[in-house]
């Protein structure tokens, strides 16, 4: 019994101490899960906030297609000055997105942003005391210059400070939001870089190893050394991977905009009035739920883009705006003028607005801040916005005048053939880079069949740390 009760005696020890133990791993669970809620909550926080420059370029679009109608009978402009209004925002944006990438470079990403903000707002200032047709263009520039700092810059920050199962939304809240760990690495301020990661990671181990990577791919070693080379020299003579990053970043970008989205947005006016639409109030309406469809289905891309992947989102969108453009440029040319031909329209052009926002709209800013080095992506990120605002800014400004000639059906033909391409495109160049970190994204392009196939093996990752 003696020897019963001190064997009794010794488990009941033991249980005691193993239940501590569990006691001690309960709350160190606790403690991480609460800490992976703060985390989830600050990277969101950090997320939308930063997203706000890239809706102001939405809000600018949906908000013109509307006031021109008023802004045609108002100032008593012609077609030729309305094409150039419309179509003058997106080219002299090309100003800010080319300085974009170098003003970040210098000041940081979070002040790029605030710079962009500030332009913007007085551009938009301008706009609403105009009272002729050139103080009306003198904002229309000024707010164009914001925009193209805030497309360029917005989806590069929150790619940086996203870490990569939450890197979906697209900048600016000065006092809230910290700069990229990635641009802080660039300027050898590794602790305050080191600090930012462990508020938007919630594993410490992680934060590590994501430092390691961050500094392997900033070309600084343990000594510090950093060696500099001409960045836009390193563009115009890529190596063979760079040349792949290139041609899929810049080519996902023009994609996105030869399909014709800002011109069917800017003008759904004027081609919901070829279907069939006489009355401006009635047109105004059919305008609102334009914008309603895209505005929707963005909310759709979000939920998805991290389940799903980029790649097939990016089939979705493209093969549906291809069939939306092909079947509006049908009714326009057999279908206009009665109410069969009015609600095909409405329904096309809804359609082909909502296949944009769940894919190709908003993965484009996504993929192409992914996609490229860190010391290159600034730059390389303003070249890409440069090409998205060229081509749009070009479509715009020649919508009208070339439907004119071709009809308004045979634009939406030529829209609809860009569209097709854009799938061959998806198709042949784009890899997925869903749960990948942006350095495991930049060893797909180091590999041609990698770069095609998105696939990257689990050593690679090994030998991104230990590659010399």
């Amino acid at each position: 019994m003696g020897h019963g009760d001190k064997m009794g005696s010794k488990n009941k020890y033991r249980r005691m101490d193993s239940d501590l133990k569990e006691d001690g791993d309960v709350a160190l669970d606790l403690q991480q899960l609460d800490r992976s809620k703060s985390t989830r909550k600050y990277v969101f926080a950090c997320a939308v906030f930063a997203s706000l420059n890239s809706v102001l370029l939405g809000y600018d679009v949906g908000v013109m297609s509307g006031a021109i109608l008023f802004i045609k009978q108002d100032l008593n402009i012609t077609e030729v000055q309305q094409e150039v209004l419309v179509g003058c925002f997106s080219i002299v944006s090309v100003v800010g997105s080319l300085a974009g990438g170098r003003t970040s470079d210098a000041i940081g990403r979070k002040w790029t942003m605030a710079l962009a903000a500030i332009v913007f707002q007085t551009g938009a200032a301008v706009m609403t005391f105009a009272s002729s047709f050139q103080i009306l263009m003198i904002g229309r520039l000024l707010a164009g210059v914001g925009i193209g700092f805030g497309v360029m810059i917005a989806p590069v920050y929150i790619a940086e400070i996203s870490p990569t199962i939450a890197r979906v939304f697209i900048g600016f809240a000065l006092f809230v939001i910290p700069e990229s760990p990635r641009w802080l690495v660039i300027q050898n301020r590794v602790e305050e870089a080191r600090s930012v990661l462990l508020r938007t990671n919630q594993d410490e181990k992680e934060v590590e190893e994501r430092l390691a990577e961050i500094l392997l791919a900033a070309g600084i070693s343990d000594s510090g050394k950093h060696e500099e080379k001409p960045i836009w020299r390193e563009i115009l003579s890529p190596s063979p991977s760079l040349r792949r990053m290139l041609v899929t970043g810049l080519g996902i970008q023009c994609f996105q905009q030869i399909t014709g989205i800002d011109a069917t947005v800017y003008y759904s006016p004027e081609i919901l009035r070829s279907a069939g639409i006489e009355n401006d109030t009635k047109l105004l309406a059919a305008t609102v739920a334009v914008g309603i469809a895209k505005t929707s289905f963005i909310l759709v891309a979000i939920l998805l883009i991290d389940r799903v992947g980029r790649k097939p989102l990016l089939y979705v969108s493209t093969i549906g705006m291809t069939v939306c453009l092909f079947g509006l440029g049908v009714t326009l040319s057999l279908f206009s003028g009665g109410k069969f031909g009015i609600l095909l329209g409405i329904l096309f052009v809804c359609g082909n607005v909502s296949f944009f926002s769940i894919g190709i709209g908003p993965i484009c800013g996504v993929l192409t801040s992914e996609i490229f080095p860190l010391r290159l992506r600034a730059q390389a990120g303003a070249l890409g916005a440069v090409g998205n605002r060229v081509s749009s800014g070009l479509v715009s400004m020649s919508f009208l005048s070339v439907s004119h000639r071709i009809t308004m059906a045979g634009s939406f033909f030529i829209f609809a053939a860009f569209s097709a391409l854009s799938v061959l495109f998806v198709c042949a160049l784009v890899p997925e880079t869903k749960g990948k970190s942006l350095e495991q994204i930049e060893l797909l392009f180091q590999n041609q069949h990698d770069w095609k196939e998105g696939k990257l093996e689990l050593g690679d990752v090994e030998h991104l740390v230990q590659k010399d």
